[in-house]
């Protein structure tokens, strides 16, 4: 079983950067694709970033456009999500989430952190 705990989510204006940071335990960290969702209210939970074991393959979802990056540190069990050039839109729960293959639809994912707000203002 493997748990996840999400970190650097906050309010920030339009323009700005944020980190996100997701912690692991209690499972071989190492093995899982490790991927960052959003939802935002009302809407469907969507692909952000995703990463494979060994950090060499990623998926990237839509609505990035090369603003976000995703990184792994197996030796740190946790994973990463840098943002640049935030914008409104982008305001979300940020969610953390392992599994076992890499894949860009969320419920491949079996495992999940609580989520981290993240709110851009105008």
């Amino acid at each position: 079983q493997v748990q996840l705990v999400e970190s650097g989510g906050g309010l920030v204006q339009a323009g700005g950067s944020l980190r996100l940071s997701c912690a692991a335990s209690g499972g071989t960290f190492s093995s899982y694709a490790m991927g960052w969702f959003r939802q935002a209210p009302g809407k469907e939970r969507e692909l952000v970033l995703a990463i494979s074991w060994s950090g060499g393959t990623t998926y990237v979802g839509d609505s990035v456009n090369g603003r976000f990056t995703i990184s792994r540190d197996n030796a740190k069990n946790t994973v990463y999500l840098q943002m640049n050039s935030l914008k409104p839109e982008d305001t979300a729960v940020y969610y953390c989430a392992a599994g076992e293959t890499l894949d860009n639809n969320y419920k491949y994912y079996h495992y999940w952190g609580q989520g981290t707000q993240v709110t851009v203002s105008s």
